[in-house]
């Protein structure tokens, strides 16, 4: 499970990593928590995490093109470095009681463009911090596995210190888990695979990116396959407040089991891809994961036994993980060395620029329709885009048109 760790670079990554991902799981929290505390608007509330997370869907495809361009190992000191500075400021700001909203907002937009840039790098990186690329899928997941692990003890050290010593400590140890970060960086040996050669023809990067995706017609289905799921299917996790509160009864502690329930689902789907001999299957693994996540989301929504639902919702973590994990692999390994930060920058569009959208339409959809029902129709989209993405991967369908087609032209010739 552990064989990319012999890799000394990635090593250093990600045990460096392990700090910073669950000191920013607190700021996230605690930006939350101070929000609607100063506020009490859920609107406001939604628009910080909103601002957090859309820049992606915009900016992603020119940070792959960007950075294609450039050392990426001197790209994500200088992207850790900007983000240390962003978590600083907002550390400042709540140490000295400024809670102007407004300050909050835009620190949460900034944080966004940061990580437009950073999480198209670091994944693009994957490759170059491990010594055998047969130890890429392995990476890929033990850096799903250390994400998972942080989004349930992030929140939770975040509950504790918000409890008892306030919200300014969980900024400021946001802020200071970003030194071994930058420390492992430094002391990684990376050898540099393109000159920064060409820095500005990026609107050549982003049509050449463009076409050599749809020109990877497997590819390019997965990513069709990523945008339905983080628009119209993922986004119910932002329901789960109604199920935790108005349909179970619950209070906070509710919220909690059902948010740890989908991050041990998440967590033992990203083991088990750990434990993968090779990247050879990928598509099979999508399909699998993804009929479990659509299905254990419509079980969800008719469940009346809060265990059930418990029980879907650690499901559907599984389902989830399974699904990003296995076309993350599938783009990290198949794409050409010159075009995998282009490729993974439509991954990070697909999948962290639609999740902010999908949660608006969810939100918007579930007002008029109710949460049950709105639930129950993911699902059903879930599985429906399964069959689409079948029927179109099988080769039967093109070759019973062929058939058809060829006597044709032979009886008109």
């Amino acid at each position: 499970m552990f064989k990319a760790l012999k890799s000394k670079n990635f090593k250093l990554f990600f045990y460096g990593q392990s700090v910073s991902v669950i000191g920013t799981w607190m700021q996230k929290t605690a930006v939350s928590w101070m929000v609607y505390s100063i506020t009490g608007s859920v609107f406001l509330l939604g628009l910080a995490t909103f601002l957090s997370m859309i820049p992606s869907l915009f900016l992603a495809p020119l940070a792959g093109s960007i950075i294609g361009r450039y050392d990426k190992h001197r790209a994500m000191i200088l992207l850790q470095s900007l983000a240390m500075l962003q978590a600083g400021t907002l550390a400042l700001l709540i140490y000295f009681k400024i809670y102007n909203i407004n300050f909050i907002l835009a620190l949460s937009l900034i944080q966004g463009i940061i990580n437009a840039f950073d999480m198209t790098c670091r994944q693009t990186m994957m490759i170059d911090i491990v010594d055998k690329k047969e130890d890429l899928p392995n990476a890929v997941a033990l850096n799903s596995t250390m994400n998972n692990f942080a989004r349930i003890a992030g929140p939770a050290l975040a509950g504790i210190i918000l409890h008892q010593y306030g919200e300014d400590i969980c900024f400021i140890g946001n802020f200071v888990s970003y030194v071994p970060v930058l420390i492992s960086l430094m002391m990684m040996k990376i050898t540099p695979h393109i000159k920064a050669e060409n820095k500005f023809r990026m609107l050549e990067d982003l049509i050449e990116g463009l076409d050599y995706v749809k020109k990877e017609t497997e590819m390019a289905r997965m990513l069709l396959m990523l945008t339905c799921s983080s628009l119209f299917v993922i986004s119910f996790n932002t329901l789960m407040p109604v199920f935790a509160k108005d349909i179970f009864s619950g209070n906070a502690e509710t919220f909690s089991w059902f948010e740890s329930a989908a991050g041990i689902g998440s967590v033992l789907s990203a083991v088990y891809i750990a434990n993968l001999k090779s990247a050879e299957n990928m598509n099979k693994l999508m399909i699998a994961a993804s009929l479990l996540l659509g299905f254990s989301v419509i079980i969800l929504a008719v469940s009346t036994n809060i265990t059930v639902a418990l029980i879907c919702m650690t499901l559907s973590g599984i389902g989830m993980m399974g699904q990003t994990s296995s076309i993350n692999i599938y783009i990290q390994t198949q794409s050409a060395v010159n075009m995998r930060s282009r490729s993974i920058s439509y991954y990070m569009m697909a999948y962290q620029g639609m999740i902010p959208v999908g949660s608006l339409i969810i939100g918007y959809v579930s007002h008029f329709i109710g949460t049950r029902n709105t639930v129950i129709i993911q699902g059903v989209i879930c599985i429906i885009s399964v069959i689409v993405y079948v029927y179109y991967k099988n080769p039967k369908s093109s070759e019973t048109l062929e058939t058809c087609v060829v006597p044709y032209r032979n009886i008109k010739g």
